[in-house]
């Protein structure tokens, strides 16, 4: 052990005989620059991208591996702290008496070499001692790192041990907010949360509901992508793929993702990963031409030299991304074209990697001589210069390189502000006030012999505006606040990639406000993308979803009738109200159809003629029989019944018109007791036709001549069954109007698009038994004339009567299925043909033969022409309905007389 650390080894030796033994040697490259500093700050960068592989073999000793894959965009911030420690050490107003010293070590992206440096720079020496600060040098202030937040969290963890301050400029993972895990750790750039929902807010804007997500397979990966997909599926988007990127090249794992992305149907994907990470999986990408995609990018990659290669427009323009806050640092390009490659071994590796060349002479001949020796050529070495020889002052200012490229200064800005952080907080440190000190007793540090957690203390509080920027920086739990530009990847006319600031987002803001973006400053790859599962559903639709897939893949079913859906991807249908149905497109509940059988549509029209029709030609048939009131033929067909009758048939004729057009409450009560009454009167006259023409005389002459039973002689006046039959449904229907009378309603359930105007009837059992009593004397009357049939005469009144009821029956027994099998307003129209055509049937059949005689053969209208014809054969009674009616009319008289 070296002698500067003697007590450690006294401390060992005081608990056991046995020796102290460095048990290992870490191989760290870096800067160091701590000779008369007054303090030393620490500094951690990832200037390789990874460790060279070891052969495994454990039969030698252990040493400590080396770093490989230069990576000169980490180098270009390990310049930056050199730059910004020398502008401060040169400034006046800011520790004016204090010179800065730094240790800066190479992390190599790895936590074991991020471990090494740490316990290296906490130790003091190039020999680590855990938990031993060994010399007597400058005081260490903090430590500015240490590279990706796998990295940081390893040393903070450390750190924290011993209260010591870390600044890290781009670790930016959640998990460091832990102030229980983390206590001494703070950072210039923003946490993961922000860019998570700003990743979020992105998605949401755009409307894209299907997107794959990669993360690299570490703490930002995984905590940053967890983040963004736990409030994007809160929002309902859908997750198609979650793959992650391996931390050790894995060419199966890369081939898988490739396959997975190709065969997504997802257009948008969400990126979390470090540049040196995702650089693998883009080169493979492109050689399988995976386009028509496009990417949302974290801050680690969005800006990076090592991702925007030659030939990745095809996959990657149009990418969408988060930075964060970029800046122009005056005369830190200077810095960097001014290098001497042979100040160090870093800076000598850079020089050779940027020029293909070595600093190295012996190194350079040796490889011209095998180079001559396979060629058979003489090259330079005869002017013993060999070739790749470096002369050391090549240009930097004239190779485009990611190391002199400053147009894109974002955690190259985030470094600066870290070490002006320290260097605000050790200034504040310097100059306080003694007995107004925030310490014990109220007393402050000394600057030149401080402890880790005394500057802490500062660093927490501490508020500074950064040099030539303005911005004021300020920490809130070790955090800052969460600002990014929203960058677009757009392709130039010479296919280069440009970054194109299109948008804002400040995590800070009020929700509604914290994401600024133009929509029109936005170059896509191809066009705007739609990333869907399934496309939305329209209004008149809703969502099924299907079984055992995202929630965003989904089928849309159209709302069933009479239900409808007024938003887009409607989870349900809305069930439309009583009065409303659904439109064709089941996306309003429009008014359902009043329907009802209206006077001034065509079949309205038409049955109105032809009731008019019927009661004109039943008033002219009246108007005949008035003509010929003295003839034989009227005066035997007893002119009373016969005008009541053809009023009665009038009324049935007329009433048939109340049922059209919308109803009212007078027209329902009028249509149905003016049919219940007219049909009555119709049938009871047509029975008083045989029971009583003059009296009961005829009925007992009908039985003699038909039956062949003893004449009756009984005398009763003639009238007296007409009148009470008809008396009796006049009655009937009186109760019915004032007990339950017909009213109109609204009839919503025999069509779902339609409401019915119709007639409620009130009572079934009024209606049933007024009708029931009709039926009742149709068949009554129709018996009778069935008997009257066969009487023989040259006009048999029987037949024609039998006909007319036959037609009634038929008319009314064929109504009740048509009535039954139509709806709406042809039940109507159904009603009112039955109503015609009976009362057509019986004007027919018992009155155009009796106007037949009347108006064309007038000769047959004679009282010859009305008696009995002669009997068939002797003993044999025979005659007429007309002669009996005669012959009655006779033996009423006479009975009269006596």
């Amino acid at each position: 052990l070296p002698s500067r650390c003697p007590s450690v080894c006294q401390g060992f030796r005081s608990v056991s005989a046995s020796t102290c033994k460095l048990k290992a040697k870490f191989n760290l490259s870096g800067y160091k620059n701590t000779d008369k500093k007054k303090v030393v700050v620490g500094g951690m960068f990832p200037v390789h991208m990874r460790i060279a592989s070891s052969n495994g073999n454990t039969s030698n000793v252990p040493v400590s591996a080396g770093c490989v894959g230069f990576n000169f965009r980490t180098f270009r911030w390990t310049q930056t702290m050199l730059f910004a420690i020398n502008e401060i050490n040169t400034r006046k107003d800011l520790l004016p008496n204090t010179e800065l010293g730094y240790v800066i070590y190479d992390s190599c992206f790895t936590i074991s070499k991020a471990v090494e440096g740490t316990l290296t720079y906490l130790t003091g020496q190039d020999e680590a001692v855990p938990n031993y600060r060994c010399g007597t040098g400058a005081p260490l202030a903090a430590l500015v790192g240490a590279g990706g937040s796998d990295l940081s969290i390893a040393t903070a963890r450390i750190m924290g041990l011993y209260h010591f301050p870390q600044v890290s400029y781009c670790s930016s993972c959640s998990a460091l907010e832990s102030k229980f895990q983390f206590p001494t750790f703070l950072r210039t750039i923003p946490n993961d949360r922000n860019q998570s929902t700003a990743m979020a807010q992105l998605v949401l804007h755009f409307g894209w509901t299907w997107v794959g997500t990669i993360a690299a397979d570490d703490d930002y990966g995984k905590y940053g992508i967890k983040d963004f997909k736990d409030q994007v599926e809160e929002a309902g988007v859908c997750i198609s793929f979650s793959e992650t990127l391996p931390k050790v090249s894995s060419p199966q794992d890369i081939q898988r993702i490739v396959k997975t992305v190709a065969e997504s149907t997802a257009k948008i994907i969400v990126v979390f990963s470090s540049d040196v990470d995702l650089s693998p999986l883009i080169a493979e990408l492109i050689q399988h031409n995976v386009t028509n995609r496009t990417w949302i990018a974290s801050e680690a990659w969005v800006t990076s030299a090592l991702i925007n290669q030659p030939g990745v427009s095809s996959l990657l323009g149009g990418t969408l991304g988060f930075g964060v806050k970029r800046a122009d640092i005056p005369g830190l390009q200077e810095h960097l074209l001014n290098l001497d490659p042979y100040a160090d071994l870093l800076t000598e590796e850079f020089w050779e990697k940027l020029f293909n060349c070595t600093l190295n002479y012996g190194k350079a001949l040796s490889q011209t001589k095998s180079a001559m020796v396979a060629n058979g050529t003489l090259s330079r070495t005869a002017r013993s210069v060999p070739d790749g020889l470096c002369t050391g002052k090549e240009s930097l200012a004239k190779m485009n390189s990611t190391y002199s490229d400053v147009s894109q200064l974002r955690i190259t800005y985030s470094v600066y502000k870290a070490v002006y952080a320290v260097a605000f907080a050790l200034h504040n440190l310097e100059y306080c006030v003694p007995g107004q000190g925030p310490f014990v007793g109220n007393s402050c540090a000394d600057i030149t012999n401080f402890e880790p957690w005394q500057l802490m203390y500062y660093l927490k509080n501490v508020r500074f505006k950064v040099p030539h920027t303005d911005e004021e920086i300020y920490f809130n739990e070790g955090d800052v606040e969460g600002l990014y530009d929203i960058i677009n990847w757009q392709v130039n006319s010479d296919g280069e990639i440009s970054y194109v600031t299109i948008g804002l987002y400040n995590g800070s803001a009020a929700p509604g406000d914290r994401m600024t973006i133009k929509n029109n400053s936005i170059i896509w790859n191809n066009q705007p993308p739609r990333s869907v599962c399934s496309e939305n559903c329209q209004p008149g639709t809703r969502k099924g979803i299907r079984q055992g897939e995202p929630v965003c893949c989904f089928d849309c079913i159209p709302c069933a009738d009479g239900e409808i859906s007024n938003t887009t991807n409607a989870r349900e249908c809305i069930l439309c109200s009583g009065d409303y149905w659904s439109n064709d497109a089941h996306d309003v509940c429009v008014p359902k159809i009043i329907e009802f059988l209206a006077f001034g549509e065509p079949l309205g029209i038409t049955l109105i003629a032809i009731s008019a029709f019927g009661a004109l030609v039943t008033i002219a048939v009246m108007i005949v029989f008035i003509m010929h009131i003295g003839t034989p033929l009227v005066k035997a067909n007893d002119a009373l019944l016969s005008f009541t009758l053809l009023l009665s048939l009038v009324v049935t004729f007329l009433c048939s018109i109340v049922y059209l057009g919308e109803p009212q409450k007078w027209s329902c009560m009028t249509s149905q007791v003016a049919l219940a009454l007219g049909f009555a009167l119709c049938l009871s006259s047509m029975m008083g036709r045989y029971t009583a023409t003059k009296g009961l005389s005829d009925l007992c002459i009908c039985a003699f001549v038909c039956l062949e039973i003893i004449p009756c002689i009984s005398v009763y006046p003639c009238l007296s069954i007409f009148r009470v039959l008809t008396l009796l449904v006049a009655v009937a229907c009186t109760v019915w109007l004032l007990i339950l009378p017909p009213h109109p309603r609204k009839n919503t359930a025999a069509q779902n698009i339609k409401i019915i105007l119709e007639c409620d009837e009130g009572s079934v059992i009024f209606i049933c038994c007024i009708f029931g009593y009709d039926i009742l004397l149709a068949l009554v009357a129709f018996i009778f004339a069935f008997i009257a049939r066969k009487l023989e005469d040259n006009f048999s009144e029987g037949k024609c009567m039998t006909f007319g009821l036959l037609v009634f029956f038929i008319v009314w027994i064929s109504f009740v299925p048509a009535y039954l099998s139509t709806r709406g307003k042809f039940m109507v129209a159904v009603q009112i043909f039955a109503i015609l055509a009976s009362s057509f049937g019986v004007l027919t059949c018992i009155f155009l033969p009796k106007c037949y005689v009347l108006l064309v053969k007038p000769e047959r209208n004679t009282e010859e022409m009305l008696k009995p014809r002669p009997k068939p054969k002797e003993g044999t009674l025979t005659g007429t309905s007309l002669s009996l009616a005669t012959s009655a009319t006779e033996v009423h008289a006479t009975t009269a007389i006596d």
